[in-house]
């Protein structure tokens, strides 16, 4: 070649090199970063708005389905989505970065013009190197965004769960909440029920303030149900976590009041129950209030038994197996309300020490109701004359247990509790009060001044206390004390009549072993309005000061639900929880305003770089 147009094109070229680096360079280069920068900022919003946009769980970043119920959208999901944009993203851009440098560097310099449009190839590669500072700090920005939305979130998550768990505890404490279960072979004592969706029937272990959420938590079919009581959680139905037996309703807003009935075979237990619902469902009805059966098993069988009362026939004898607690929703307005486990086991269960301590309800409650039967008195029994025995016989079955042994079995068994089996109330209940009353040893009169253990050995003499006209109760700590709780003078002869005919060391024992005890007189005449006092007392009711009566009605307590139930409110299963969205739309929202950020501060950077007005 020629020397001449070789210098010529060494000019060209420096003149080229010059132009492109002096020149093109400047302004190509800042272009392309600036172009690159946002193209890679648009690749990662249309990702993140793929991902994070849907309401399916089977979006580019699905939800798998729980076992019971969806963990707390901060908890896992949110990186679990940030992920999906990064690893989605970041390849994406690498491919189109390379691709694009491959093609400039094909198309700039694949022929011998690249010697010339080298600065042109330089700026727009460098730009689109340089380009990765951006994208990097940019998903260094939405990690860190990522990591203030969770933080912020589960700070405040923690606030809402600790403070709902706080509430729960004090409602509890301050209600004395007892849960406890009614089944057979299980009678544990539940810290909190199994709880059954209306949804879709899967049970929840863990309704409460926590890892799946603070105010509901949401289950695998999408229904939504509340953590705490408060909010409504005791309208879904419940069941024992050891036995997965059915719940009353409204456990855990009010208080389980177990009361046992303690007595020997035939000792009138049944009876005095059928009596005591009648008495309740009475003033419930006087005071505007109500009481309901939990099961509709025990409410047929009440009003069976009542039938069967009402005819002069006897009720039927209890059967051998555990008794399963007769639940009884009482709800008296202006008092503390009770979910009453009414236990009355067969008598046999009382006859030996393995038998009562299978009867494991008896660890929990503050109340205890000792039913006597007065023929069950050997001391009774032996003052009797022949025609008095025929006609007790004739109305009723005796037992042949000694009530004094029962009891002795039953405390023997609570003494070894932690708590030494001390209970707040005791009653004790002299059933056939009538029939007693029929009897020499009912009807005398004179009291003897200080029952010792001789004067016990002579039950039968004359002189033993009268019984009261009236059946009544009566309120003793050391020693009877009928001015106490405004128990009549009458009551305080029953105790000492119990304590003439063989029962002394009975009524010291009981005396020891509870704060009150009060003595009742029952019979099938007996004033329903003192039997309805005296459950309220056992159970913990407040007491009725104005005396309101509680003559029974002809209508019989049924199994209304005393709650509405909980609707079945939720997204379709198909959809990710609420939360989730709203946990996705608040990261999408944050990455807008980076975004939208990032292209201002592009347009500033680019505006005074060329001195263009902004």
């Amino acid at each position: 070649m020629h020397p001449l147009v070789m210098l010529l094109l060494a000019a060209a070229w420096v003149g080229a090199m010059w132009l492109g680096f002096m020149v093109v360079f400047p302004v190509l280069f800042p272009t392309t970063l600036v172009v690159a920068g946002v193209a890679a900022l648009g690749l990662y919003y249309l990702h993140a708005c793929r991902t994070l946009g849907p309401s399916t769980v089977k979006g580019p970043s699905p939800v798998a389905e729980p076992e019971i119920s969806y963990r707390h959208y901060l908890l896992g999901q949110v990186w679990q989505d940030w992920w999906t944009i990064t690893r989605t993203v970041a390849p994406r851009v690498w491919t189109t970065a390379s691709g694009t440098v491959v093609l400039l560097t094909k198309t700039l310099l694949g022929g011998p013009w690249g010697f010339f449009t080298f600065p042109v190839w330089l700026a727009l590669c460098a730009g689109i190197a340089a380009a990765a500072v951006p994208a990097a700090a940019l998903g260094a920005a939405l990690t860190v965004l990522y990591g203030v939305v969770a933080a912020v979130g589960l700070a405040a998550w923690l606030v809402c769960a600790l403070l709902l768990a706080a509430v729960e505890r004090v409602f509890m404490a301050y209600g004395r909440i007892l849960q406890t279960c009614p089944h057979p072979f299980c009678y544990e004592k539940i810290a909190l029920p199994v709880y059954e969706c209306p949804g879709c029937g899967a049970r929840h272990p863990r309704l409460t303030p926590g890892p799946a959420g603070a105010f509901r938590h949401v289950c695998r079919c999408g229904a939504r149900l509340p953590t705490t009581v408060f909010l409504g959680r005791f309208r879904l139905a419940a069941y024992c976590p050891h036995c997965a037996g059915r719940l009353p309703e409204r456990i855990g807003r009010v208080r389980v009041e177990p009361l046992p009935f303690v007595g020997g075979p035939a000792a009138g237990k049944t009876t005095f129950m059928v009596l005591g619902i009648r008495a309740l469902h009475a003033r419930a009805q006087a005071l505007g209030g109500r009481l309901a059966f939990v099961e509709r098993r025990h409410a047929e069988a009440y009003a069976g038994a009542v039938r069967e009362l009402e005819r002069g026939g006897r009720a039927a004898k209890t059967g051998p197996e555990l008794p399963l607690a007769t639940m009884v929703d009482v709800d008296l307005p202006g008092r503390a309300r009770r979910i009453l486990y009414l236990f009355d086991p067969a008598g046999e269960h009382f006859t030996g020490a393995t038998e009562v301590e299978s009867l494991r309800y008896l660890d929990h409650g503050e109340a205890l109701l000792f039913v006597v039967d007065p023929f069950a008195l050997p001391q009774v029994r032996r003052a009797l004359t022949e025609e008095e025995r025929r006609r007790v016989e004739r109305s009723a079955a005796s037992s042949e247990e000694d009530p004094a042994d029962t009891l002795q079995r039953v405390l023997n068994e609570l003494r070894s509790r932690p708590d030494r089996g001390r209970r707040k109330r005791v009653a004790v209940i002299v059933t056939k009060i009538d029939l007693l009353a029929g009897t020499d040893i009912g009807r005398t009169a004179a009291a003897p001044p200080a029952p010792s253990q001789d004067t016990q050995a002579a039950a039968g003499a004359p002189g033993a206390p009268a019984l009261p006209d009236a059946p009544g109760r009566v309120s003793a700590g050391p020693g009877p004390d009928p001015e106490r709780d405004g128990a009549p003078d009458g009551d305080a002869v029953l105790r000492r009549w119990l304590d003439h005919v063989g029962l002394g060391n009975t009524v010291r024992a009981l005396d020891q072993a509870a704060g009150q005890v009060r003595y009742f007189g029952s019979g099938l005449a007996t004033d329903p309005g003192e039997v309805a006092d005296l459950l309220g007392w056992a159970s913990g009711l407040a007491p009725d000061r104005r005396r309101t009566a509680a003559e029974p009605g002809r209508d019989l307590p049924g199994t209304a639900p005393l709650r509405a139930p909980w609707p079945v409110r939720g997204r379709d299963a198909t959809r990710v929880p609420a939360g989730y969205q709203a946990g996705r739309w608040a990261v999408l929202a944050g990455l807008s305003v980076l975004t939208v950020a990032a292209l201002t501060g592009a347009a500033i950077a680019a505006a005074q770089r060329f001195s263009l007005p902004f």
